[in-house]
């Protein structure tokens, strides 16, 4: 008996559950019709969850799982605030959930001569995490992986950390072959702890550390010979020392805790790109960028001040000329609407190669402490937050030879914000493009648009026309997108 169909059906039973069932029926067809780089696309979109019950679909369906390349296997939401509510219980039937479908989707695949380009695992640390890891390793020695992900996340940084290395000494396997490890406020053993990921995972090319530490105010060395880029973030360590870290290429860097250099750079002969983040507070030393970055020659450099105190020294070109001769690009952001810009121009002194600088000028109220009694209760300074900058003008007759572009986000037609253009544009023999940009839009800040009062004093406004008529007389190129030309 053919199956039904849904042509010649009247209008009285054109929706009835026959006609339903019908359609649905043609249109499982049609899916299945479709050729498998398709299906696995779709299979691929799908959750581990649901893409493993796909294979009771229809025989057709039944290998596609165990053709995917990318395996995300997902244990409970990642959300910081939701998760720290969850009891043990709701850890072990999360856990519970997804290792079916991790044993249904991995197990399955012993037959599959299909190579697993990226296999990404994030879950909770508790019950059932050892049966998900030894589920992985296996893997991991059965067949050939690509790429693999591993991501943690607690709150509780010495419970947990305990389970983390617990979990990392039942499955050495897991991580033997691991590509990328994101882990997060982990207190590991304050001898071996990290330093045994690096033994362990030989393969690592990215590492993201985030709140973790070995011990308030220890010491990390950092060795590997494949890691190429490292995300330190919110780790409180007196110092990090890169020893050997031959194909590093990009360093993250950012909240740190000691009254000292915090950072120190050894071997890293390839780094191209780094971005340091801090909010300096009184204790905080201000950086020697020299001094800081040693014998390290990089292109690309983001420094951060989260609208507070200008945390590097303003030094002379002959102290920069090693770690600033091949720099392509630097971005300077957050910097506090009080500060003055000027010093600015030591980067432009300092980095004769310079294609392109960005400078972003923004006090972002609702992420900033603004109440004075508040701000000395956590140790940032009332004082104006470039204070301490010493900075010496050029020669008038220096000249840059290579900045083509500068950007200015924050631009609202102050005096010292023209000011530090127009310094830029006279100072630069090969400019092109300045664009100018207002400040970035933030919902949360006009609620507190009345705490400017304390954050713009003695702000002085200036006329657009210098900057124009200078861009004129120069042949540059000025751009103005979105900005209200009399702001």
């Amino acid at each position: 008996m053919g199956k039904p169909s849904i042509k010649g059906l009247s209008s009285y039973n054109r929706w009835s559950p026959l006609a339903n069932l019908a359609e649905e029926e043609d249109q499982l067809d049609r899916l299945s019709n479709l050729p498998d780089g398709v299906l696995l696309d779709i299979v691929g979109r799908l959750d581990i969850t649901d893409a493993a019950t796909t294979r009771i679909l229809a025989r057709r369906w039944k290998e596609i799982p165990t053709m995917l390349p990318k395996i995300l296997l997902t244990v409970g939401p990642f959300d910081d605030v939701r998760n720290r509510g969850l009891t043990c219980d709701d850890v072990a039937r999360a856990n519970a959930t997804v290792l079916g479908a991790t044993r249904s989707m991995l197990e399955s695949r012993t037959t599959s001569l299909c190579t697993i380009n990226l296999l990404c695992v994030r879950f909770f640390l508790g019950d059932g995490t050892l049966s998900i890891g030894q589920t992985v390793a296996n893997t991991m020695v059965t067949e050939k992986v690509g790429s693999a992900r591993v991501n943690s996340l607690h709150n509780d940084v010495l419970t947990y950390g305990k389970q983390f290395k617990s979990f990392l000494d039942a499955c050495p396997n897991a991580f033997s072959g691991l590509a990328r490890l994101q882990l997060e406020n982990l207190r590991l053993g304050e001898s071996s702890g990290i330093p045994e990921i690096f033994s362990i995972c030989k393969r690592l090319e990215f590492l993201r550390l985030f709140n973790c530490d070995m011990g308030f105010l220890s010491l990390l060395e950092v060795s590997h010979p494949l890691l190429r880029e490292l995300e330190l973030v919110r780790c409180n360590f007196e110092r990090v020392d890169l020893k050997w870290l031959p194909k590093l290429t990009v360093l993250t860097f950012s909240w740190w805790v000691s009254e000292h250099d915090p950072l120190s750079l050894d071997y890293v002969p390839l780094l191209q790109t780094l971005s340091i983040t801090h909010m300096a507070r009184l204790r905080h030393k201000v950086l020697k960028l020299s001094e800081f970055l040693g014998k390290t020659t990089i292109s690309h450099l983001n420094l951060n001040f989260l609208c507070e105190k200008i945390w590097v020294k303003p030094e002379e070109p002959n102290q920069l000329w090693q770690v600033f001769h091949k720099l392509r690009h630097v971005t300077l952001t957050h910097i506090s609407e009080e500060c003055d810009l000027t010093w600015t121009m030591f980067i432009l002194q300092g980095a004769p190669s310079l294609q392109e600088l960005c400078i972003k000028v923004w006090d972002h109220l609702c992420e900033m402490t603004v109440d004075e009694q508040e701000r000395v209760k956590y140790g940032l300074s009332n004082e104006p937050k470039d204070a301490h900058i010493l900075w010496r003008a050029p020669a008038s007759d220096f000249k840059h030879r290579n900045l083509s572009v500068l950007r200015v986000f924050g631009f609202q037609w102050e005096a010292k914000v023209v000011n530090c253009v127009e310094r830029v544009m006279k100072a630069s023999a090969a400019l092109e493009d300045i664009y100018l940009y207002e400040k970035p839009a933030c919902e949360h800040c006009k609620h507190t648009a009345w705490k400017r009062i304390f954050l713009r004093r003695n702000c002085q406004r200036a006329t657009p026309a210098n900057i124009l008529d200078m861009g004129i007389s120069l042949r540059v190129r000025v751009h103005l997108p979105g900005l209200h030309y009399f702001g």
